[in-house]
C-alpha cells in the first residue's frame, strides 16, 4: 500500500493501492499491440463497455510503473522483467522520471525497451464508483496480480509519500487504531483480499467471479459510509448528506 501526499486535494494522506486515472495515450494502439493474451474486444466485455477496455489494463500497468516503480513488462525473451541488476535498475529509474516529467511516453519507452504488457497477469475483481457529493468523483476499476519477485517498489515521492507491505488484516487492525488511514472501498477490498489465506488461492477466487458489479457507496446525515446492501444505504441514496466530510 502507499500513501498519498498530506497535500493532496483528494484523501491527503490515506494508504491506497498504486493507480490513477486512464490518460489518452492508453488506448494508443501500438500499445494494444502490446498487450499479451487480451485484445480490446475481450478487456471490454469483461469491463461491459463497448471498446477501449483494454486501455483499462494498459492504465494500470503505467500507473503502478510511474507511482510504484513495479513494471508488469516481459523482456524480449518473454520472461517477466527484472530489475534486479543495479545498472539495469538505474536506468529503469531514470526512464520512470522521464515518464513522470513528461519528457518520454509510455508507449515510446515499451518500443524502446522491447516490452510487451503483461495485461494477461491482471486480474480484474472490483468496481466502485465514488458517492454523489464528493468533492471529485471517480468510475474506479480495481485489478489484482503478484507483485514481480525481481522488483522492488518505490513511491514517487511525490503524489506518493510512503510505501508498506502489509497483511490485510494488519492493515485493517492499524485503521483501527489510527495508525493507518484507510477509506471505504480501500477497506472492503483489504475484507475481500483477507478471505484468502494465500497469493495463489486469492487469484483464483477473484478471477473466478462471474459478475462484477459496479459498488456506490452512500453517505448517510451523520456523515457514515453505506455500502449496498447495509441498513439505511436506500434512504441514503434518496436522501444523501447535504455535504460532504
Amino acid at each position: 500500500m502507499m500513501q498519498r501526499s498530506l497535500d493532496a486535494g483528494f484523501m491527503a494522506g490515506a494508504y491506497v493501492f498504486p493507480g490513477g486515472a486512464i490518460d489518452p495515450e492508453d488506448s494508443d494502439p501500438r500499445l494494444y499491440a502490446l498487450c499479451a493474451g487480451m485484445d480490446d474486444a475481450q478487456a471490454s466485455r469483461k469491463l461491459g463497455i463497448e471498446h477501449d477496455g483494454l486501455s483499462y489494463w494498459v492504465g494500470a500497468i503505467r500507473e503502478c510503473f510511474e507511482e510504484a516503480g513495479l513494471l508488469f513488462c516481459y523482456d524480449r525473451s518473454g520472461e517477466l522483467i527484472a530489475l534486479d541488476q543495479p545498472g539495469l535498475e538505474a536506468r529503469f529509474v531514470a526512464q520512470r522520471n522521464a515518464l513522470n516529467a513528461g519528457q518520454l511516453s509510455f508507449v515510446d519507452f515499451c518500443e524502446q525497451q522491447g516490452l510487451r504488457l503483461a495485461t494477461d497477469r491482471l486480474t480484474y475483481f472490483s468496481h466502485w464508483i465514488t458517492p454523489a457529493g464528493a468533492p471529485r468523483r471517480y468510475d474506479t476499476r480495481f485489478f489484482a496480480t503478484v507483485a514481480p519477485a525481481a522488483q522492488e517498489p518505490l513511491h514517487d515521492a511525490k503524489e506518493l509519500v510512503d510505501t508498506v507491505w502489509v497483511r490485510p488484516d494488519e492493515a485493517l487492525e492499524r485503521d483501527r487504531a489510527g495508525t493507518l488511514s484507510l477509506r471505504t472501498p480501500t477497506i472492503a477490498t483489504l475484507r475481500q483480499l483477507g478471505a484468502s489465506s494465500d497469493c495463489a488461492s486469492l487469484m483464483h477466487a477473484l478471477g473466478s467471479q462471474t459478475e462484477i458489479p459496479a459498488i456506490l457507496p452512500a453517505i448517510s446525515r451523520d456523515g457514515g459510509r453505506l455500502l449496498p446492501g447495509e441498513a439505511g444505504y436506500a434512504e441514503a441514496v434518496q436522501n444523501p448528506a447535504p455535504k460532504w466530510t
